[in-house]
């Protein structure tokens, strides 16, 4: 199974959240990243919708997870989304193509905001926090 991970918000280094802590007790850090995307301000926290713009760009954390299983699981029940959660769900777990800060693409898993963004604000640096 794949064991990348790519944050993008509340679960990068940093934020005072429990699982952010999960996810830094429980896999590497692997360095700055960054995908093809928008990022929009949902409430607090915000969430990533593909794009295929070359300049749209959203930055955030790769992460090598130690048990990617249940791990992925843990951050599905976070994020509200896979089996038992109705349908359409807040975020959708999705692989997609990554660049890392110094060069090179990988595949990573991330959450991916399945709703409707015409009415959130975008983040217009494709950094959350900044």
């Amino acid at each position: 199974m794949l064991d990348l991970l790519f944050v993008y918000g509340t679960l990068m280094r940093g934020y005072d959240h429990p699982m952010s802590r999960l996810l830094s007790s429980n896999a590497a850090f692997e360095g700055e990243a960054h995908c093809r995307g928008r990022l929009h301000l949902i409430r607090h926290y915000p969430g990533l919708v593909l794009s295929d713009e070359a300049a749209d760009i959203v930055h955030g954390e790769l992460y090598r997870l130690r048990e990617p299983e249940p791990l992925l699981r843990e951050f599905d029940m976070y994020e509200a989304c896979g089996e038992g959660f109705a349908e359409p769900t807040e975020y959708v777990r999705q692989v997609l193509p990554v660049t890392r800060a110094g060069g090179g693409a990988v595949e990573a898993w991330t959450y991916l905001y399945n709703w409707p963004v015409t009415k959130l604000p975008r983040i217009e640096s494709g950094r959350f926090g900044a």
